[in-house]
């Protein structure tokens, strides 16, 4: 079995284990083959955590679930130099921040110091206490939930930190039928009837599965394509004055590297030989809503982010 099969059978696995969160699994599996962070939006109960976990389970890495409070203090996810009285020294002890897959379950909950500790993390792929800088492990991705619809007791997160995630997925309420299959999947799982199973993916898979996300091919022409999508959000008035007028800050470099990453693994999780237009619109949104800041004006009449760029789109020509 390839391994771009197996990723297939993973993600008809997942489907079968979140019901009516289709997308938002796909977006998981992009995350993890494109080596970036995720930071998964929606209200209550719509099985933001279960999903994240349940990713977790398949991979062979060792995983940690961080619950973010207000009272949170950036040495709990770091760790911190603690004092040996019997040799009147001190040691590193490691925080759960040098896990493989970390779920920072409700992010937007801690305070400005804890996101400033999960930033360099998240960036740099280190940590540093005091004088001294201790590296990750290679296999290292930040899985992050938010709700947005209790305000009391949150923090915003940063611009930097949020241009930090890979890919900011929103989710909606499942559809009807996929309420029905939720409540007989739960009423399985009550009756500890036998649910489907998937042997674990290892790092070796993982990072093989990558490099072959790199190679797959994407013409000039649509690389062209994504980097004039970029340039239209700093430069908008081109294509459109009123829309410009939408956008304070448009989409830095980094967004740039992050789509061209990103529709590759899209393709070669959707099997395509090559990138393909519809595998870049598949994941814009995610890649982008996050690092286009709309403007006051655009805030005052309700213009988000997504309805920017479903502008850009039309107004961008394809190759």
């Amino acid at each position: 079995m390839t391994l771009q099969e197996q990723f297939q059978e993973l993600q008809i696995y997942l489907n079968s284990r979140i019901i009516g969160q289709k997308d938002l699994m796909q977006k998981l599996l992009v995350a993890l083959l494109s080596n970036g962070h995720l930071l998964v939006e929606g209200t209550p109960g719509l099985a933001k955590t279960k999903a994240v976990k349940t990713i977790s389970d398949v991979i062979d890495a060792q995983s940690h679930r961080i619950q973010f409070t207000p009272d949170l203090l950036p040495s709990d996810i770091t760790g911190s130099d603690v004092y040996r009285p019997e040799t009147h020294s001190f040691f590193f002890q490691k925080g759960p921040i040098f896990h493989n897959l970390i779920l920072a379950d409700e992010i937007n909950r801690a305070p400005a110091k804890v996101q400033s500790a999960l930033l360099e993390a998240m960036g740099e792929r280190q940590v540093t206490i005091g004088n001294t800088t201790y590296q990750l492990p290679d296999l290292f991705m930040v899985m992050a939930t938010q709700n947005p619809i209790e305000q009391e007791g949150t923090y915003v997160l940063p611009e930097a930190q949020l241009d930090r995630f890979l890919l900011y997925v929103r989710i909606k309420y499942p559809d009807i039928e996929a309420e029905r299959k939720i409540l007989k999947l739960v009423q399985q799982e009550e009756q500890h009837l036998p649910l489907p199973q998937f042997n674990k993916l290892t790092e070796k898979d993982i990072f093989e599965a990558r490099k072959e996300v790199l190679n797959t091919y994407m013409s000039p022409d649509l690389e062209e394509y994504l980097i004039q999508l970029v340039i239209a959000t700093r430069q908008a008035e081109v294509y459109d004055k009123e829309l410009a007028k939408m956008i304070a800050y448009g989409v830095s470099p980094r967004g740039t590297i992050s789509l061209d990453i990103c529709s590759r693994a899209q393709a070669w999780l959707n099997n395509h030989e090559f990138v393909m237009a519809s595998d870049v619109k598949e994941v814009v949104h995610d890649v982008l809503r996050h690092r286009i800041i709309p403007s006051f004006e655009a805030k005052t009449a309700h213009i988000t982010s997504d309805q920017i760029i479903d502008r850009l789109l039309e107004l961008v020509p394809l190759p």
